[in-house]
């Protein structure tokens, strides 16, 4: 889902629905709805809120769908330009924007939804009791980053989803929202294949971050439908705190309490991952994209043990953290300064 507002010189602002109509026109000439399925086998559509939301078709490779995933980035530009030129043509001189991101000014959140056809043959609470922990601390590489506001004043946080998840698992997407929805709508056999439906994730800008989030998913469910494969149990205490916790630490060394009574950090959870992937990538073995992502998996966790920080040019969070403090430091700002938000903002668009 994107975002969506329009700037305008000396008029009034035009709302989100107004923006989405002007955006949609494009496509409800050519579709006659502003619900369309496209060439590419992608869905194209309005969403709650105003919202323009592109689903791309699906894809049996990791690399498909990083480039679906792209190719929508550029679809929904060329709706942008066309958008302004229609303003244009009635006299609103204005510029529309659109971003790729998961909240608004407002506390609003938006998502950037996951989808994987898995064997149904085992019971549900089998695959969420191992993918809710691995989710929860799977931010520390796949997280945004957000210049959080809070009553003690900005904070920088991993995750922009994480101020916004009150739930493990339930059919909820808007209101309680979860980490994984447990509406299975496989589209496919349904004797044989469950959809898993990943609400939790942030929306990506870099490429690499997009690959590695749903690469390592990949792997973890290749693992989970082996029945030679067993996980040690990483089930957390209260997922809910623990998952605003590990967005709140820039250290990714915050610990949280699984409901053994132990405690562990995202880096200690996801290093263990990393070794059960590792162990079965040596013992059976993962398909070629499965081993670029182990290989990138593992490249971020050693960084992150020496220093989240030199992920600079592969984490979207560390990316956007190293710009908007060479920013601040240009410009003499407190990280709470609304040239700071806007450095946020435009990170996205």
């Amino acid at each position: 889902e994107y975002g969506v507002t329009c700037t305008l010189r000396g008029q009034r602002r035009l709302s989100p629905d107004e923006v989405a109509r002007y955006l949609f026109r494009r496509v409800v000439s050519w579709g006659r709805s502003s619900n369309v399925f496209l060439a590419n086998g992608a869905r194209l559509y309005l969403d709650v809120g105003s919202h323009p939301e592109y689903a791309t078709p699906e894809c049996d490779s990791v690399r498909q769908l990083v480039v679906h995933d792209k190719a929508g980035e550029r679809i929904l530009e060329q709706l942008l330009t066309s958008a302004e030129q229609r303003l244009g043509d009635e006299g609103v001189h204005g510029d529309v924007y659109l971003f790729k991101n998961n909240t608004d000014s407002a506390g609003n959140s938006y998502g950037c939804h996951e989808n994987y056809c898995t064997s149904r043959r085992d019971d549900f609470s089998s695959y969420t009791e191992v993918l809710i922990p691995f989710l929860v601390s799977r931010q520390i590489y796949a997280g945004a980053g957000k210049v959080l506001q809070t009553a003690r004043g900005a904070r920088y946080c991993v995750s922009q989803r994480a101020e916004h998840i009150w739930e493990g698992v339930s059919s909820a997407t808007t209101r309680s929202r979860p980490i994984i929805n447990s509406r299975d709508e496989p589209h496919a056999d349904a004797e044989s294949f469950r959809r898993l439906h990943v609400i939790v994730g942030d929306s990506n800008m870099s490429e690499y971050t997009t690959f590695l989030k749903v690469g390592v998913v990949a792997c973890l469910l290749r693992m989970l439908e082996d029945p030679t494969v067993s996980f040690r149990d990483f089930s957390l205490e209260n997922p809910i705190r623990a998952i605003r916790d590990i967005s709140h630490d820039m250290t990714c060394r915050q610990r949280v309490q699984l409901a053994t009574g132990r405690e562990l950090s995202a880096l200690d959870i996801q290093r263990e991952f990393l070794q059960a992937a590792l162990d079965y990538s040596d013992r059976r073995g993962f398909n070629d994209e499965e081993m670029m992502a182990l290989r990138m998996w593992e490249h971020c966790i050693t960084a992150i043990e020496r220093d989240p920080l030199e992920l600079d040019t592969e984490v979207d969070w560390v990316i956007k953290y190293k710009l908007i403090e060479a920013y601040r430091e240009r410009h003499g700002l407190a990280l709470g300064d609304p040239q700071v938000q806007l450095v946020d903002l435009q990170y996205h668009d």
